[in-house]
């Protein structure tokens, strides 16, 4: 066997006996109890993240396209291909 598969029998094993120990021992459980709640902060505090970030985007989004406005920069972007029957370059 090579280093590789020794390394994801580990691993296997650690996550299963992870598994086990949380699913189906009383210590477990009462320890996944007062998880739960933690990872729900997490996750809402992660969404809240996600949607801070979409905001400032947009807001950044709309000010360049006013500072474009502003400056008169209404050009069209070159065209790719001169001609529109034309599929490449070549």
């Amino acid at each position: 066997m090579d280093n590789r598969t020794v390394a994801a029998t580990i691993v296997g094993g650690v996550v299963g006996a992870m598994a086990g120990y949380l699913l189906f021992t009383d210590r477990g459980r009462a320890l996944r109890r007062q998880l739960e709640p933690a990872l729900e902060d997490v996750a809402r505090e992660l969404n809240n993240f996600r949607n801070t970030i979409n905001k400032a985007a947009g807001v950044a989004g709309e000010g360049w396209r006013l500072l474009n406005e502003a400056i008169g920069d209404r050009e069209t972007p070159p065209m790719r291909y001169p001609t529109p029957h034309q599929s490449s370059p070549f």
